[in-house]
Order: C-alpha cells, then sequence, then structure tokens
C-alpha cells in the first residue's frame, strides 16, 4: 500500500481520512489532501494504538487501518471472556458476534480458541473513490460479518479481476442488479454495496428495511447483485493508469479527447464501451460510430470488434443464462431517468412496474437516446427473455458523479 505523508494527495489519502473520522479521530474534511488536521489525526490514533506516533501512514498504520476497513477483528479468547465484555470493548453487540460465530456456543467459550469480532461500524466506505480494492475488502468483511452470505464471481476482467456477485436471500423468485459498466460511473457500486450491508444488517437483526419484511422477501426470493461490472475500467478513472499496466501505451493513445482519463473513461481497459457490447442490434450500434465521431477503441462509444468480444460482457450473459431472472436493473448515473423499453419490444407488466420504480424514486421514465439506443444489457435481456429490464440512471451532473451525491442516491434507490 502506498506510504502517506503530511503533503500526500489522492484517494488513499480520503481512503485514510474516511477510516479516521469513522472511529472517532478528525481528519478535517474528507477531501484526499493529508493537511495538518489529518496528520494529527494520524498521530493521535497512532498513540492511542501502541504505534510510533510520527504522523506517516506505512505499513504498520495501514495494517491497523486495514482491520478497521474490512470492519473486524480476529480475537482469541482469554481467560474471563464473555461474548457481552468483548463486546463492550469492541463498541459492538453481543448478536453481532453470534452472527459471525454461529457455531460458537456462547455459554461455552474455549480459552485459545478464536473468533470473528466484527467492529461497531458500518463496513462499505461511501464518501471516497470506491476502487476495486475497496470492493473487495468490503465483501471480505461482509463475508466475515455474515457467514451465510453468498458470495461468488462470475468470471473475469480483461486484466484478471474477479467480476464479484453477491447472493442475497435463498427464495426461488431471482432478479439481478448490476452497476458500473461504465468507469465513470462507479458511484453506483457502493450503492448497491450499500444496500447489501443494510439488507444483511436487518436480516441478522429481524429487523424490516424501509417498511419490508426482510426476513419475508430473503425465503422467498434471491437477489444477485453484480456491484462492480468494470473494474479495470473504474480503477483508471480513479487511481489513473501507470506504466506497469500492460495497456499504458495504448489508453493514452487511445484518448484523444485531451481530457484526463478520470474525466472522460467509460470503457474497459481495451477502450471498449461494455454497454454497446451486447448482442441486441451490435450492427446498428455499430453503425451509428462514424457520426458519433468513433473510429476505434477509446474513452466511449465504441462497441468492440464483435458482439460479447470482451470478457466481461460475455460473463454478464453466460450469467444471466444460468438464471432465472424475472427482472433486471441496470445502474447508471445520468438524468435521474429510467430507460425500460428496447424497441418494439414491451414485456408484459414492463411499464407498470416502470411506473412504480418511478414512484418511488422520483426519476421520470423516458426514451432511450439515439446514441444509446442499441446493444446495452438491459437490451440483451428485454430481447432475449421477453421480460422487464430496467436502465436506473441515478445521477444529476457531469460524470463522474462527486461522492457528495451518494446519500441522495441511496435514498431515492433504497425501497
Amino acid at each position: 500500500m502506498e506510504i502517506l505523508k503530511f503533503g500526500s494527495s489522492g484517494n488513499n489519502v480520503k481512503i485514510v481520512q474516511s477510516v479516521l473520522s469513522k472511529v472517532g479521530y478528525n481528519p478535517g474534511p474528507i477531501d484526499g489532501i493529508f493537511g495538518s488536521s489529518t496528520l494529527s489525526a494520524v498521530k493521535k490514533f497512532q498513540s492511542d494504538n501502541g504505534l510510533v506516533s510520527d504522523g506517516i501512514v506505512g505499513e504498520n498504520t495501514w495494517g491497523l487501518l486495514n482491520r478497521f476497513i474490512l470492519g473486524y477483528d480476529n480475537y482469541t479468547i482469554k481467560k474471563g471472556d464473555t461474548f457481552y465484555n468483548i463486546a463492550n470493548r469492541y463498541y459492538t453487540t453481543v448478536n453481532a458476534i453470534i452472527t459471525a460465530n454461529p457455531d460458537l456456543n456462547p455459554n461455552d467459550l474455549t480459552i485459545g480458541s478464536k473468533i470473528i469480532v466484527p467492529y461497531g461500524i458500518d463496513v462499505v466506505l461511501t464518501d471516497v473513490g470506491y476502487t476495486y480494492g475497496l470492493l473487495e475488502k468490503n465483501i471480505e468483511g461482509l463475508k466475515k460479518r455474515y457467514p451465510f452470505l453468498e458470495v461468488g464471481t462470475i468470471g473475469n476482467s480483461v486484466l484478471g479481476r474477479d467480476l464479484y456477485y453477491i447472493r442475497l436471500g435463498k427464495g426461488e423468485k431471482e432478479v439481478f442488479y448490476n452497476a458500473s459498466h461504465h468507469a465513470l460511473e462507479w458511484i453506483n457500486s457502493p450503492v448497491t454495496m450499500k444496500f447489501t450491508e443494510q439488507f444483511l444488517e436487518s436480516f441478522s437483526n429481524n429487523k424490516s428495511l424501509n417498511g419490508y419484511n426482510v426476513s419475508d422477501i430473503w425465503e422467498s426470493s434471491s437477489i444477485y447483485i453484480v456491484p462492480m461490472v468494470n473494474p479495470d475500467g473504474v480503477d483508471i478513472v480513479i487511481n489513473g493508469i501507470t506504466p506497469e499496466n500492460p495497456y499504458y501505451e495504448e489508453i493514452l493513445e487511445w484518448n484523444d479527447t485531451g481530457e484526463p482519463l478520470s474525466e472522460v473513461w467509460n470503457a474497459n481497459i481495451r477502450g471498449v464501451d461494455l454497454n454497446r457490447n451486447y448482442p441486441a442490434n451490435w450492427e446498428e450500434a455499430k453503425a451509428q460510430e462514424p457520426e458519433l465521431g468513433v473510429t476505434g477503441p477509446g474513452p466511449t462509444r465504441y462497441g468492440g470488434p464483435s458482439p460479447l468480444s470482451e470478457p466481461e460482457s460475455k460473463a454478464m450473459v453466460d450469467f444471466t443464462r444460468k438464471h432465472d431472472f424475472k427482472i433486471t436493473l441496470a445502474y447508471h448515473t445520468q438524468g435521474r431517468v429510467i430507460y425500460f423499453k428496447y424497441l418494439d419490444f414491451n414485456p408484459p407488466r414492463a411499464t407498470d412496474i416502470a411506473e412504480i420504480f418511478s414512484n418511488i424514486t422520483n426519476y421520470r421514465l423516458a426514451d432511450v437516446p439515439y446514441a444509446a439506443a442499441y446493444a446495452g444489457y438491459k437490451d440483451w435481456f428485454i430481447k432475449e427473455y421477453n421480460l422487464p429490464g430496467y436502465t436506473f440512471e441515478t445521477g444529476l451532473g457531469e460524470n463522474p458523479l462527486p461522492i457528495s451525491q451518494f446519500d441522495r442516491i441511496y435514498r431515492e434507490n433504497e425501497e
């Protein structure tokens, strides 16, 4: 992990600031700038936890911060321990410890045995750039807290990153949510992950969520979520690209916009717009490219050399074909609108469901713009199955949306 100190900047500084703030230290605004307030908070954090108080976030400090990013600690039972006094020391609850350790008897603890102790904080960070590395840590942390959670992969990205899926519930009615086909639209990855965390917490505590009985949903339905379809592209937008990346030279050449990658790159690492790579009138999408100024791989709108040429889009199709999804929601970020049609395809109940979604979110129903009319995941699902598929455009303003919009987007979409 990158060594950080006074004067450093970037998303890793934001992560440090976010974690420090979460555990009771005041680093100042979470702005990615390692200034005097962050320096003071780091020193106090180090001093309180037996580390050298030098204000430098190196290996040992990162090691401790990562425990809070993951949201749990590996604890060894000592003489006199009870779940109650352990919970008090970790500012957590007895139920959280029992949930994380389902095979342990709280009344028969063995000295020397190891347990998982969740910290009394949320896992998912919602105020920083949501990178693939952060996604992996959040998935690991939630799996440790809720060992009954099903986590797997649908395939791999071009660079070999796992394309994770999460399953909430065990019922026969299957639905599918996905986010971050487009790299600039990464804000929907923490939206889907925060929903995952809220759903799991409500289920494990037998509470409702937004007025819905989560236990009933868990028994009757299975909500599948792929929170980051395009991890290679997302990391370019948030962290930039270095010469070590095998596509470094190509990416710099393909970006002919004159703008930084962080403001224009929607594609995967091979310059393919994944949401124009599905076999739903792909040829028509390809025919649009010259008038859209697209001549080959680049930041956006290039549909690839053939349908499903990219491992990410192929993995999405293969995963869908293995399931019996009755509905799909693809999350994007432009205009607070819902797209629910594909050409002349109008699946049964699709309009009625769209109106329900519109009433909940206050997003207007709209026709898809010409430049995005073909070859998207939602388009392919509707055409292939004649079932309701939706694109939710959650944001307002230019991509990438500022993380300050997260709270509003989440509130609008939780129900």
